[in-house]
């Protein structure tokens, strides 16, 4: 009678088990799972950890980086720098940079760095949705945004100095401007270098007007944000600078104004890249196809920076307007932004001489 018992407790047993395996099976196969797009699996299923460091030409973008923390584990910290001085940095280094990722700046800095080696390459699926005019076609920078500029001016010290409002590039060799007009130093800021880059493909003899435009120059300021805090501040009347969401904003209390050249509106990406022989490279890698590949980051970028123009770079994004007039942008071709950089700057800073920032 026991050996029954046991026989039968064993056959028990064994049918619970295959009926346990069953089950499991076809909870498996009939479960639906839920619908996620690529753009949510890379949002939501990539973590790592350790480290990322940033060089940057604002430490704004904290908010960005600190989300970028958030969905994947990896923590990051930002350096502020402008793109001359990171391209000057990362040369010196030799092969050996002391950062992962390079946020923002003009981006003939990112094409001089692509064609020196100094920059990794970076495939992701999302990138092919990028406009190619915006993005290097091997993948080795990307473009987070344009950046337009037009003319700033001081309202109280115009109306001081009984001075009419340039509407051109060409108003701005007046000679009752002379002494009047802030820039920023081509050689330090990207967006300046573009300035004088664009000026020289789109005027009939481009270097004769930057030779007079220079004769108005009062001083050419290290960071791209000198001519407006100096105009802000009173000391310069006229500011060639960067027009964007940030100047909007302090024109009405500070009695300041703007002007889009009517005879053409100089504009540069900034520029985005991991560099060669980071020590977190595979991070800085995720970061980059992190920030692409979901809308809603973008998005977040162009809030940060109070810029619309990544929508130029990233046609599909819904729900973003340009805030400026795209016929009026100049007729560039960026391929020669990088190559013609040294020919340029080696050409243009002796003509600055002791009107260049020098700290």
């Amino acid at each position: 009678m026991k050996k029954l018992v046991s026989i039968l407790l064993v056959m028990l047993m064994t049918f619970s088990l295959f009926a346990c395996a069953s089950g499991a099976n076809n909870n498996t196969t009939n479960a639906q799972p839920e619908e996620t797009t690529a753009t949510e699996a890379v949002a939501t299923t990539k973590t790592s950890s350790g480290e990322l460091k940033v060089v940057a030409t604002s430490k704004d973008y904290v908010d960005l980086f600190a989300k970028f923390e958030k969905e994947t584990g990896i923590k990051s910290e930002i350096l502020s720098m402008s793109s001359g001085d990171v391209l000057s940095k990362l040369r010196a280094e030799g092969g050996t940079p002391g950062a992962d990722v390079w946020f923002g700046g003009g981006i003939d800095a990112f094409m001089a760095a692509k064609d020196d080696g100094l920059l990794e390459k970076v495939d992701f699926e999302a990138s092919k949705l990028l406009d190619p005019q915006f993005k290097d076609a091997d993948n080795y920078y990307f473009s987070k945004g344009i950046t337009v500029v037009g003319f700033l001016f001081n309202d109280d010290l115009m109306k001081e100095k009984n001075f009419e409002y340039p509407k051109t590039w060409d108003d701005l060799l007046k000679p009752e401007y002379k002494g009047e007009i802030i820039m920023s130093n081509p050689a330090i800021s990207g967006t300046n270098y573009a300035v004088v880059n664009a000026l020289i493909q789109t005027k009939k003899d481009g270097w004769d007007y930057l030779t007079k435009l220079n004769d108005n120059i009062a001083y050419y300021g290290k960071r791209g944000s000198d001519p407006k805090n100096k105009v802000m501040a009173g000391e310069y009347p006229i500011g060639i600078t960067y027009l964007d969401g940030t100047i909007e904003a302090i024109l009405k209390e500070n009695n300041l104004s703007t002007v889009y050249p009517e005879d053409g509106v100089p504009w540069v990406p900034e520029g985005v890249a991991v560099f060669k022989n980071s020590a977190n490279v595979e991070n800085a890698k995720m970061f980059i196809e992190w920030l692409y590949s979901n809308d809603d980051n973008l998005k977040y970028l162009a809030e940060i920076d109070k810029k619309t123009g990544v929508k130029v770079i990233k046609p599909s994004i819904e729900g973003l307007t340009l805030s400026f007039d795209s016929t009026k942008l100049m007729e560039e071709d960026l391929s020669l932004f990088g190559s013609m950089r040294k020919e340029i700057l080696e050409r243009f800073e002796p003509m600055m001489g002791d009107k260049a920032a020098k700290d």
